[in-house]
């Protein structure tokens, strides 16, 4: 069952993160990919912060989600891939920039998806 569900979750997951994909934003940078990270990053904090929590969290649930729906959702090759292109392109100040906003943006999401976990009731 634990295999179904986060099958299930990254389909739905992978399929999200497509479809942002082919939202019609014009850049060399890899914004997409960055907003991708982020917004997987809140929901995974979030997550991680109602199951650390005092609720009753379904461990199934959290499976579904975390491996499964944030698992498909978010781009970690790819932006590894983005990131070697544009140090690879000479593109230094787009690659560093790229890869600070990434990590920083994520632990940033991490955080407020935690802070908006414990604000639950």
């Amino acid at each position: 069952m634990d295999f179904v569900l986060v099958g299930f979750g990254g389909a739905l997951g992978a399929m999200a993160r497509y479809g942002i994909s082919t939202l019609p934003v014009k850049s060399d940078f890899p914004i997409l990919t960055l907003i991708t990270n982020v917004i997987g990053a809140i929901l995974i904090g979030f997550i991680a912060g109602l199951a650390a929590g005092d609720r009753e969290t379904a461990p199934h649930a959290v499976l579904f989600w975390k491996a499964g729906l944030c698992g498909g959702f978010t781009t970690f090759s790819t932006f590894s891939l983005e990131a070697f292109e544009l140090l690879e392109g000479k593109r230094f100040l787009a690659g560093s920039a790229y890869i600070v906003l990434s990590v920083a943006g994520c632990l940033a999401g991490i955080t407020l998806g935690r802070r908006l976990a414990a604000m639950m009731p």
